[in-house]
Order: C-alpha cells, then sequence, then structure tokens
C-alpha cells in the first residue's frame, strides 16, 4: 500500500463519516474500525497502521464542531480517547488474525472490534454525561436506548456491527484477491 493510497483512503474515510453525520440513517456506520482491523491484518508497513487513526481525528473535530453548533454541547475528549483506545485495540486483535488467518477468526475480530467499540463508548458516555443515572438502570439506558433526544444506542451499534462485518469482508476479500493475483503472477512468470 502506498503513501498515496493510505492518503486516498483517509480522505475517504474520513468523508464517509462525515457524510453519514448528515444521513441518520448511517449514524455509526463507518469503515474506520474495519480499516485499523485490517490494516493490522494485512498491511506490513506499520506506519500505515496511523490512517485510520488520523481519520478517525480529523472527522472528530468536525463532528465536535458540528455538535457544539447545532446542539449546545461539546464531545469530552477524554472520550475522544476511549474511542481512541478501542481502535488501538483492534491492531493486536488483527495481528493474532494474521497469525491464524481464517474467514472465521476475520468474522470474529471484527465482532469483538464492534462489541468492544459499543460496550466502551457507552459505559463512557455513562460515566460523563450527568443527564444518565449512575446506576445499573442507567448504565442499561446508556447501552440501549440512550438519551431522548438522540437515535437509540442499539440502532448505533447495528450500524457499528453491520459496517464492521461489510468493511472488514470487503477489505479482506480485496487484499486476498490481490494476493492470489500476485501469487498467479508469480508462479506463472
Amino acid at each position: 500500500m502506498s503513501l498515496v493510497v493510505a492518503l486516498v483512503v483517509l480522505v475517504l474515510a474520513a468523508g464517509w463519516r462525515l457524510l453519514a453525520l448528515h444521513t441518520p440513517a448511517l449514524a455509526n456506520f463507518a469503515p474506520l474500525m474495519a480499516l485499523t482491523f485490517c490494516a493490522a491484518v494485512y498491511v506490513r508497513d506499520r506506519r500505515l497502521w496511523l490512517v485510520p487513526f488520523a481519520a478517525l481525528l480529523l472527522s472528530d473535530l468536525y463532528l465536535d464542531y458540528h455538535y457544539a453548533t447545532a446542539f449546545g454541547e461539546t464531545w469530552v475528549w477524554p472520550s475522544a480517547l476511549v474511542r481512541l483506545t478501542c481502535f488501538a485495540f483492534a491492531l493486536p486483535l488483527g495481528r493474532f488474525v494474521a497469525a491464524h488467518k481464517s474467514w472465521l477468526t476475520l468474522l470474529g475480530g471484527a465482532l469483538a472490534g464492534s462489541l468492544l467499540f459499543y460496550f466502551a463508548t457507552n459505559t463512557d458516555a455513562w460515566l460523563r454525561d450527568p443527564m444518565y443515572a449512575k446506576t445499573a438502570a442507567g448504565w442499561w439506558q446508556a447501552v440501549t436506548v440512550g438519551r431522548p433526544e438522540f437515535p437509540p444506542t442499539l440502532l448505533f451499534f447495528r450500524n457499528t456491527l453491520v459496517s464492521d462485518l461489510l468493511f472488514t469482508g470487503l477489505f479482506s476479500a480485496v487484499m486476498e484477491l490481490g494476493a492470489y493475483r500476485a501469487r498467479k503472477a508469480q508462479s506463472v512468470g
């Protein structure tokens, strides 16, 4: 993967996330976690693993501005660290999958990344947002329905899960097809 391809991926991934902001049905339907996970599975140049992190940070800056102007509240930047930590967890998970690669481990890795992101970010929201009671019922609200003025958090999870599975499948298929073609060309040449 070249630097030019990495920059194109960065712009497309951040752009997709911003487009999804203005399309409520696509809330949390983004390729970023799948990109992070698949980079660790398929890309040897570890510097390129930073591409999804850069896309996340750049789009977070815009999303923070959007939420501040639209709703009068800013995102809590310690929560951005929670998101970054979830993405960072995708890297060793991807390396583990690379060592034991099969379609089943790819599926399991994508599922694990989705679940971690969902529970970590919603638990963080429960801890930081004064709108949630700091009880088991308040946590349950945070991970199921969320705040009444926003779509239910289960909708966000559904979109996260579907996008992580879809984009992991797409990225993996492209990478596996490329590797197959390279092997085939090498055996012919």
